[in-house]
Parts: C-alpha cells; structure tokens; sequence
C-alpha cells in the first residue's frame, strides 16, 4: 500500500501544471490548481512514507512489460528517507509561489514554471523509488529537463539562457556517464536491476571502472567540487523557489544515485572511502571560502551548498571506510551523518533561500552591499533567516550542530582505530575550520542585509513579506529546531534507513543512540537555549536601568550610512589570507589632493572551473579548429558532396574492397 500512494504522489505531482495549459494565462486559478495537486501529492506521499517506516516491509510494483524485468519499482526504508525533502519541498515550495512568483503577474512565465515544477517533483520521486536502470533513468531525465526549464525561467534575461545552458550541458555529461555505467552493469551482471554483487565476483579493475562512473555522474548532480561549475550561476538566476529545491533536493538526487550504488558492493577498496573523503575535504572548505568573497546573495548561499554537499560526502567517506574495515560503529556515525545532513541541509538551505527571496522580493535586489536595517521592517524574516544561519553554522541548539557532530565522532573513532589516520586526522581541523568560516560568512551576510542602517533606497523601503512566504519559512525553522533539541526522535527512522544500506556486509544493524550521545544532546540544547532566554531578560531589565547617551563618534561631528562595514569591507582579512586560490580582481579608486572626489572599491571573484578552466579550454578548442570553417560555406552542393564524399570512405572501410577489386580483374 505505501508504494502504492507514493505512486499516486508521483502521479499526482506530474499532472499538477498540466491545467493551467488549457486556462488563462493571466489568471490565478492555474496555479491554484497547481498547488492543489501538489497538497494532495504530499498528503499520499507522507501517508505512504509513514507506512514505510511503520511497516517496514519492502514492496514492488510490476510492469508486463518483455523488454525490461518485471519489478522496476520498489520502495525501502532509503527511499522513503530520500523521499521526505522531496514532497516536503514541493509543497512547500508550490505553496511559496502563491506570494513570490503569482502568475497574474507573471503571464510569460508562471504556468511553464508550474508545469516544470510538478514534473520536477514526480521525476525525482520516480527516480528513488526505481530499482532498474531504465526507470531510474526517465526520473533522472525528467528530473534534468524540468530544472532546465526552471533555471531558465526568466528566458528574456540573457543572464538566465546563460544559465540554463550551463546546466544543461553538465547534467547531460553526467546522464552520458550513468548510460556507460548501466551498460556496463549490464555487461558485467546480466541485468539492468539494481541488485547487490557476491562478495569475489567482478575485478578490481572493474569494480574501480564501475567506481569511477558513478564518481563523475553523481557528482556531477551533487556540486561536488570540481563538479560544480553549474551550481553558482544556476540558483543565483532561478526564482527563489526554484533555487531552495535545486539547492534543498536535486543536488541530494545525486547523493542518492551515490549512496544507492555503493550500497551494491560489500567489500569496497579502501581507496573508494579515501577519495570520496578528500573530495568532501575540498568541497566543503572551498565551498565555504568562495561564500566568503560573493557580493550577490543567493550566490553566496550556492557556494554554501558545495560546502555543504563536502560535508555530507565527508560522512559518506568515514562510512565506506568503516565498511572496508568492517567496523559498524564507523559505519553507522559516517553514514547518520551523510543521511542526516542530507534531511538538514534540505530544510535550513531551503529556509535561507526562502528568507533571501523574501528580501529580494521586498529590496528587488540580490546585492549585499545595497541592503542593511532590514530587521527593523522585515523582523520576522530576520528572526527565520537567523535560525538557518545559525543551523548552518553548526551551532548548537540546531539541527546542523547534531549531523556534523555525528561526523566528528566519525572522525575521531577512525583516528583512535588507525582506520585512515592520515584522512582523519586532517578532517577534524578542515572541519572545524569549515565551521568557523561558515560563521563568519553568516556573521557577515546577517550583519550586512539585517542590521545597521539602509545602504541604499531599495533596504529603506523595505516592508515585511506575505503569509504565503512566512509560512513555509515558520516550519522549516520549527523543524529545524525540532531536530536540533529531540534528535532522538528520529533516532529510529535515521537507524532503519541505515540499515538498509549494509544488510549484505555480515554485521547486523546498530542504532544511531548506541554510538551518539542522543539524550545528551537533547539535554544541554535545553541548558543552552534556558541559558540564552536568561541572558536575553537579563540585557533587557539592563537596558531600561541603564542611563543612554550617544557613543563615541571617533571625532566625526555625524556618522552616515558608508562610514558602516560593507560585506566587502568584513571579509576583507578572510579573502586576503585565501587569495592564492580566490585570486579576486580588485579595482582600487585612486585618492589623490586634500580634497578627492567620490571613488569607489570593487571586487569580483571567478568561479574556479567555469571561468578558469572549462571557458578557457573551450575558447582555445574553438580557436585550434577555426580551420574547419572554409568547409562551411552555406552551399549546399558542397554539402551535398561531403555527403558523397563520407559515404565513400564507409563503403570502403566496411566492405572488402580489395577483394571485389581481384574478382572484377580477374573475371
């Protein structure tokens, strides 16, 4: 019964912006009917979920269909854990369109972006629940076709088409590495079922060929540095909504894709673990240093998603080592934290996002430096925008705090085993360094857009944001919370998800409680949070006891607005002890005479594939083959001898030529 609902949300979420096709394009009802469907794709979608976890028996669709096997579809306990952000962003998302993007002001546009936005949810529901290649990949194309519809919502701008190709090329790399991957599965197994290999049965050559595919076209899908080029521009140029799922759930696609196919070998090499582990090293840390240096807002929080994609790679490594090891503790504390932080970044990305496009919506600007006193109109956006920013901090008493805490631990176990002491030991310190950096992004972004004073008119005329925004960013925060004070309560959910994962390496199952400190966890969130209500009284009682009086002014005889720290001006330290990697090019103002006139400092960072790497190479391609233009000319009789030309050399390569000839001279 639970596959079968999860089914009926797929289906419903599919036909959600089909309506809309067939009605007005300057009315409100399409998208309301829209958001209908996806309320009743989430309610099936939940009811089947909770099924799941609450019978956790493993059920199958099946299709008579000759040219595949018959099941292609089956629902575990790692799907429906995967499933959890996918509907819970597709409702919540649709339902932030109402306010953010309304189709009666947006006629071009807002019924492709419902359309597309259904599709996009039902693909990825189909592509966890699929058990055979075929259908994984026709959840992964529709998946890969919506967001590129999506990210290129606003088609007029050059800045989105721009975008959109970007994506499009990246996502089709990797869809031509999973046909190679599942070909050679194929090959190698017999079948296109995703079924797990005995123990001794394929080479290491293969198994590292098999390793390697699925390295490129995941990581691809899940901003893995270097993998990421797409990401940046892709969620700075879609609509707000559009960039809290592609950041919330389609990069998690590609954890999924990850974690499901390294759950089909039992002994996995050491190697595997190590690599998977360095790149979560260097995602996480560049992620969070090229955050540092972005002026645009939504920007800032795409390089957070690499940092934080680095971090769930990391717990993904510690768990592969375990694996190698045959270490279950390692295994489950890796393997929580990779699915953890998966559901966590899902809700406070998506959160963030939201408080961003309540902003932008407001200051019609994505420009740090354009924005400043924003809590003063806009408090409760600055209230949730603050709880995601503390979640992705990692600060205690949220929900980020408790999946990296599992990494740690992860970590630490690994290095008092000696299981890759050299990895561990050098993760603890990247990590707390990621989680110091994250801060002081944090600090910097929440201090510039929410406290001081205006920067400019479009912060002054601010105003705070519709229900239909608040409310999607109310209960993400709530679950934000949630999560980060009871973790406990989804102790059993994380641990039967877990077990999914390793039934075939000959250890049984170890819950989540057994190896964290759950309850303590649960504890001293209280502590902190009654700690931090006692100190807020405290400050308060002060205030109205304390005599006021104006500030030091530093001998200035009235302060203005620039005389306040910039986003540029805060991180300035931070960029200039990463410079040999950021490398920003910087325009200084030349201040000359007693009395110089208005200058102005401006800073840009490229991205570090995209801009450096990819563009150039392919500029230099086009230039080593611009010899190849004299032989299109536009004419089509030379067209048509190319064609004459290339049929020839066929005829002669394929077909014993030499052969023919010595019967024809000899007849």
């Amino acid at each position: 019964m639970s596959l079968y609902l999860i089914c009926a949300a797929i289906i419903a979420a599919a036909f959600s912006g089909m309506p809309g096709i067939f009605l007005s394009r300057f009315s409100a009802v399409p998208q309301r009917i829209a958001f209908g469907f996806m309320c009743v794709s989430a309610l099936c979608a939940f009811t089947g979920i909770g099924l799941a976890f609450y019978q956790p028996q493993n059920a199958s669709v099946n299709f008579p269909w000759p040219a595949i096997e018959t099941t292609i579809l089956s629902a575990d306990l790692l799907s429906a854990f995967f499933l959890v952000p996918v509907f819970l962003m597709g409702f919540l998302g649709s339902f932030y369109g109402l306010g953010y993007w309304p189709q009666t002001r947006h006629p071009a546009n807002g019924r492709k972006l419902q359309l597309f936005w259904g599709l996009l949810v039902a693909g990825m529901g189909l592509l966890v629940i699929s058990k055979h290649a075929m259908a994984f990949l026709v959840g992964w194309e529709f998946m890969a076709i919506s967001a590129f519809f999506l990210v290129s919502t606003e088609d007029n701008r050059s800045e989105s088409r721009y975008a959109g190709w970007i994506y499009l090329v990246a996502t089709h790399v990797g869809t031509l590495t999973l046909f190679a991957l599942f070909i050679l599965w194929k090959h190698v197994t017999g079948s296109y079922l995703f079924t797990p290999v005995a123990i001794g049965s394929m080479s290491f050559m293969v198994m590292n060929t098999f390793f390697l595919l699925a390295l490129v076209a995941f990581g691809l899908k899940a901003g893995v540095m270097p993998f990421h080029f797409w990401l940046p521009s892709a969620h700075a140029t879609a609509p707000t909504h559009v960039s809290a799922i592609l950041s919330g759930v389609v990069l998690k696609m590609g954890i999924y894709g990850l974690v499901r196919w390294l759950s089909l070998f039992p002994t996995p090499p050491y190697a595997w673990g190590t690599i998977i582990l360095v790149l979560g090293f260097v995602s996480a840390l560049f992620g969070v240093v090229f955050a540092i240096a972005q002026h645009d807002l939504k920007r800032l929080l795409a390089y957070h998603s690499v940092e934080n994609i680095g971090i769930i790679m990391m717990g993904l490594g510690v768990s592969m080592l375990g694996r190698s090891a045959e270490r279950p503790e390692l295994v489950v504390l890796g393997m929580a934290g990779c699915l953890l932080h998966v559901w966590n970044h899902s809700f406070f990305k998506s959160l963030l996002f939201f408080g961003a496009g309540a902003v932008i919506h407001s200051t019609h600007t994505r420009q740090i430096d354009r924005l400043g006193g924003l809590a003063k109109s806009m408090p409760w956006t600055a209230a949730f925008f603050l709880v995601g920013a503390v979640a992705i901090c990692g600060l205690p008493p949220l929900n980020g705090f408790v999946s990296e805490l599992f990494v740690y631990l992860g970590l630490f176990k690994m290095v008092m085993h000696d299981i890759g002491y050299f990895g561990a030991a050098f993760g603890v310190p990247v990590l707390a360094m990621v989680g110091a950096l994250a801060a002081a992004c944090f600090v910097k972004v929440y201090g510039a857009v929410f406290l001081g004073n205006h920067r400019s008119d479009l912060s002054r005329h601010g105003h705070e944001a519709k229900r239909s925004l608040l409310i999607p960013m109310s209960v993400l925060a709530l679950i934000c919370i949630t999560i980060g004070i009871a973790p406990l309560l989804i102790n059993n959910i994380l641990s039967s998800a877990i077990a999914v994962w390793y039934p075939q390496v000959g250890f049984s199952p170890v819950a989540v409680a057994t190896v964290a400190p759950l309850s303590m966890i649960s504890v001293l969130a209280v502590i902190l949070i009654l700690g931090i209500l006692l100190v807020a009284v405290l400050t308060r009682l002060q205030k109205r006891t304390d005599p006021k009086s104006g500030t030091w002014d530093c001998g200035y005889a009235h302060p203005v607005n620039s005389m306040q720290y910039t986003a540029s001006s805060f991180a300035r330290s931070i960029i200039l002890i990463f410079r040999w990697v950021l490398c920003p090019h910087e325009h200084k103002p030349e201040v000359n005479g007693l009395f110089p006139k208005i200058a102005r400092f401006v800073s840009h960072t490229d991205e570090i594939v995209l801009d450096r790497v990819l563009l150039p190479f392919s500029r230099m391609v086009i230039r080593w083959c611009s010899w190849f233009y004299r032989f299109q000319q536009g004419v089509i009789q030379h067209y048509i001898f190319y064609i004459v030309v290339t049929l020839f050399v066929l005829l002669c390569t394929q077909m014993p030529l030499k052969e023919m000839l010595m019967r024809w001279f000899t007849r």
